[in-house]
């Protein structure tokens, strides 16, 4: 199975529209849906954004290895995720963008 099937089967398994799924990742409903049909890419962004707002276990998404959601939500987790929904998507895509260069830095620094 394929990144772009498992991102799929996650969203089938929350029983989402790809409208509610969208919506929750700050992301059109197209591009979603380029993802389902394997037409759009999955980056680490969107990896990371997915795993983040609906828990699942990022080893999973990418493999298809273990458990497809964590099994023990992280508290900090919880709070970031509970203050970035709060914020305007403008600076929801800042943060995310923040967030790519923080990866990018770690990279460098492994």
């Amino acid at each position: 199975m394929l990144i772009n099937q498992r991102v799929k089967k996650i969203r089938q398994t929350l029983n989402m529209s790809q409208a509610k799924f969208a919506k929750a990742l700050s992301m059109s409903n197209g591009y979603i849906a380029g993802i389902e049909l394997e037409h759009n890419k999955v980056n680490d962004r969107i990896v990371k954004l997915i795993c983040f707002t609906f828990h699942v276990n990022e080893e999973w998404l990418r493999t298809g290895e273990g458990s497809m959601f964590e099994e023990k939500p992280d508290p900090l987790i919880e709070l970031a995720s509970t203050t970035f929904k709060e914020l305007k998507p403008v600076y929801q895509e800042y943060i995310l963008k923040q967030i790519d260069q923080l990866l990018e830095i770690q990279k460098k620094g492994e």
